[in-house]
């Protein structure tokens, strides 16, 4: 279920330098593990999963616990990242405001950790690089990804954030600006191939790879994202945000291999 497997991959399409939820996930041992004996949370995580986020946010934030809180975070990015339309900046500030509470309450607490990267991501997406590294906004979602590996090198939601970040900063800087921050490719392909397989039937992990590998180079790369879109389309999705980045990952597939490269790169840039 998407509370085990979400990584709002999400944001990481909002460059975190300046793109998947996707599905960055809740670390399931916190909502989804009390649910059952938990009426309230049960419905949280119900609306959830068929994609009434914001009403699931208003309950999580209601129990102000740093597992309520991080699932509200990724239950507004998951209505942002989901939308036709480019994500409201009211409702990212109120997501990052939810994971900081949480990391208040809790300071290691990884989802906390990973929505409120996400959240940066999003709010530097229209940013310049240079405005996103003098806000702190793109190297602090690298550094909160990877602390959550520093404390379990196996949380391919991480792993998946890491791929797309370092694909958006080349893509957003160049050869030299991704040098400067420290982004390469053969970092995004190492995250990424860690990513699946820890998860290899994650929608979202192979999706947002796969929208950014196309929004760098769509003639450089579009052989590998195709791999990637098409192991999407094969993986189960059976909650709300995964049919989502499944769709899209289904239409991004039919541009690349009708050739329509040129449409194909535009509909990356403009999907999260």
């Amino acid at each position: 279920m998407v509370v085990r497997r979400l990584l709002i991959a999400f944001a990481v399409t909002a460059l975190v330098a300046g793109p998947g939820p996707s599905s960055f996930s809740l670390g399931d041992a916190g909502i989804a593990g009390s649910a059952a004996a938990d009426p309230v949370a049960t419905d949280f995580v119900k609306r959830f999963e068929r994609g009434d986020y914001l009403n699931a946010a208003d309950l999580a934030e209601a129990r102000e616990t740093a597992d309520d809180l991080a699932f509200a975070a990724r239950s507004v990015l998951a209505y942002c990242m989901t939308r036709d339309s480019p994500p409201d900046p009211a409702l990212v500030t109120r997501a990052r405001s939810d994971a900081e509470r949480a990391l208040r309450l809790d300071p290691r607490h990884a989802e906390g950790r990973l929505q409120l990267a996400i959240a940066l991501s999003l709010q530097s997406r229209d940013m310049g690089l240079m405005d996103a590294w003098r806000s702190g906004a793109g190297q602090k979602g690298r550094v909160l990804a990877e602390s959550v590996l520093g404390d379990s090198p196996d949380n391919h939601f991480a792993h998946g954030f890491l791929a797309v970040w370092n694909l958006e900063v080349r893509r957003r800087g160049g050869t030299i600006g991704a040098r400067w921050m420290g982004a390469s490719i053969d970092a995004a392909r190492s995250h990424y191939e860690a990513a699946v397989r820890l998860a290899p039937e994650d929608v979202g992990v192979r999706w947002q790879y796969a929208r950014a590998l196309v929004a760098l180079d769509v003639g450089r790369y579009g052989g590998e994202a195709l791999s990637a879109l098409k192991a999407a389309a094969a993986a189960p999705a059976d909650e709300h945000v995964e049919r989502v980045m499944q769709i899209r990952a289904e239409r991004l597939q039919r541009l690349l291999e009708g050739d329509e490269l040129p449409e194909a790169q535009s509909y990356a840039l403009a999907t999260l």
